[in-house]
């Protein structure tokens, strides 16, 4: 959202890119956790499907690419745009694939018990 408000103008360059910066570890954070919270308990095909998104995180984090410069962010607008559109349709089918497995759990343990 903040960078369409930069698109067109809503919002200046600084605001925008210290808004993006804010998230952008937390997200790495979250998502590590959430890989080893699927080794951990398992779940090998949902560790499998997150680990490309780990590295690319991990490879932007050592490269020092993570953060969004100010003086730079309307030259790769549309890039940066487009890797978090992919960023959140990596991140939605994880999800769903998260809750599939959990109701497919639920139900599997239900028909056991029957």
């Amino acid at each position: 959202m903040c960078l369409a408000d930069l698109e067109y103008d809503y919002i200046n360059p600084y605001d925008s890119a210290s808004r993006i910066n804010k998230v952008v570890l937390p997200e790495f954070i979250a998502h590590g956790a959430l890989c080893l919270l699927f080794l951990f308990s398992g779940h090998w095909v949902m560790f499998l499907l997150s680990i490309p998104y780990a590295y690319y995180n991990a490879r932007l984090y050592t490269r020092r690419q993570h953060l969004v410069d100010v003086t730079e962010i309307f030259n790769h607008l549309n890039w940066e745009k487009k890797q978090r559109l992919v960023k959140l349709v990596y991140l939605v089918l994880l999800l769903f694939l998260c809750i599939f497995w959990m109701i497919w759990s639920v139900l599997e343990d239900h028909d056991y018990y029957d």
